[in-house]
């Protein structure tokens, strides 16, 4: 299958696309993750990479979207499918990767729309730590780590990402909320959306992922 996780940062697209990469042996392509890594690369490229995403910008769409078409020719996506995180952000995007698919013969399977109340999208944007050794993510509020502040994978120490700060926390909902509806609306012409309440326990929302997703 190829899927889409769409929803306003700190919906649990990242938690719901891991566990679905655990339970279908897809790929799980994460755009931010993507990111962070060339951050880490501390090239050029990389630098200003950091500079768009700590002050809660979005990264160019010719960038990500060469990016993104990259990873996804690979043979693990080729041959297994794939769940894209955090792409597409914007219709430009959308619509190169339908470009893209259709020149290779595939297409989407489905969008899966996490929505979301401010006053939990609040909680859980707070709460979010990351590992800057293996990329493995937790939230204070919602999967804590064993130990605090430490990795459960790799007993790396966690992070507070960049762009969950305050400031730019606040910049970012902005932007997302004037790209989501036309995104949103994008997939609706195309009945690719399957709409989840991305309020609930994170056990609950996967299960019910599953459940359509099976059917």
């Amino acid at each position: 299958m190829r899927l889409v996780m769409f929803g306003p940062p700190g919906s649990g697209k990242g938690t719901q696309a891991v566990i679905l990469s655990q339970n279908m042996g897809m790929p799980h392509i994460s755009t931010g993750q993507i990111f962070r890594d060339t951050i880490k690369s501390k090239t050029d490229f990389g630098k200003k990479i950091d500079v768009l995403l700590a002050g809660g910008n979005l990264v160019p769409d010719d960038l990500v979207i060469e990016i993104v078409t990259k990873r996804i020719s690979e043979n693990d996506c080729q041959e297994n499918g794939f769940i894209l995180d955090g792409f597409p952000r914007t219709t430009e995007q959308a619509r190169a990767l339908d470009n893209w698919l259709k020149e290779n013969s595939m297409h989407l399977d489905r969008v899966i729309h996490l929505s979301i109340s401010e006053s939990v999208l609040a909680k859980r944007l707070s709460g979010r730590r990351f590992c800057d050794d293996c990329g493995s993510h937790f939230n204070t509020f919602f999967m804590p780590p064993k130990v605090e502040g430490t990795c459960d994978n790799c007993d790396g120490d966690l992070c507070i990402r960049a762009d969950d700060s305050p400031d730019a926390i606040k910049h970012r909902l902005e932007i997302d909320q004037t790209l989501t509806r036309p995104l949103y609306d994008f997939y609706s012409e195309k009945e690719l959306i399957l709409e989840t309440d991305g309020d609930g326990p994170v056990d609950s929302i996967s299960k019910f992922i599953c459940q359509h997703l099976g059917n």
